[in-house]
């Protein structure tokens, strides 16, 4: 598997992700935000958290500009694989990879604990490993993970299969308890909790290991 961690000015959590692609076997390029093209023949691109830009203007909205988003946005519609974490749940959002908004956090406060999730989805590669309807433990930390959609959005996603967690106790507001969703092919996910920090028992849990390890098994079996 060959992995690419975008960073941004402001990236805070792409060494984390890079270390968990590596731990699932992945061989990771870490790939500045001018760069105008992807190393080739990666097969999964992650955005990691962090407040890209300072989040100055809108949370991921200046980043979702960035020259290597173009080759970004070109990649998933090759049917490449792409994760965004937090602040890169914020980027997809606004590169119009996935669907709605996320909005500031409902009490406007910072969040930052380690939550439960439930397991909606067991479709694609990074949510085969898990069980319909298992409950794991991730940490969050945003200040504006609230994701907004209009009701028939919900509805399709739900319709379509793409809410890919959801949180059992909600910490900001998000339409539906939505945690992460996917892209209509599946091989895109955008959520707000952090597997990248739940992959490693010493620092408080395991349950996103299986997010990576999924991606890897459907890479090698391709």
């Amino acid at each position: 598997m060959r992995a690419g961690v975008i960073v941004f000015p402001g990236s805070n959590c792409d060494r984390d992700l890079a270390v968990a692609f590596a731990q699932a076997g992945a061989d990771v390029s870490m790939i500045w935000h001018k760069d105008v093209s992807l190393p080739d023949n990666l097969d999964v691109i992650g955005i990691p958290g962090g407040f890209s830009f300072g989040d100055y203007l809108r949370c991921g909205a200046i980043a979702a500009r960035s020259p290597i988003c173009s080759a970004v946005v070109e990649h998933a519609k090759r049917g490449g694989y792409v994760i965004g974490i937090c602040n890169g749940f914020q980027v997809l959002c606004e590169t119009g990879l996935l669907p709605g908004t996320l909005m500031r956090n409902s009490e406007i406060k910072f969040v930052c604990k380690t939550i439960g999730l439930r397991v909606e989805s067991t479709q694609g590669a990074f949510m085969k490993t898990y069980n319909s309807g298992q409950e794991i433990q991730m940490p969050v930390a945003h200040h504006d993970g609230n994701y907004t959609a209009e009701d028939d959005l919900i509805a399709r996603l739900d319709g379509e299969d793409r809410v890919a967690f959801r949180y059992l106790k909600n910490p900001n507001g998000s339409a539906g308890d939505i945690a992460g969703v996917l892209s209509a092919n599946k091989r895109v996910l955008g959520l707000m909790p952090h597997p990248e920090r739940a992959v490693d028992a010493a620092l408080g849990g395991t349950d996103g290991t299986a997010l990576f390890a999924g991606l890897a098994t459907v890479l090698e079996d391709a």
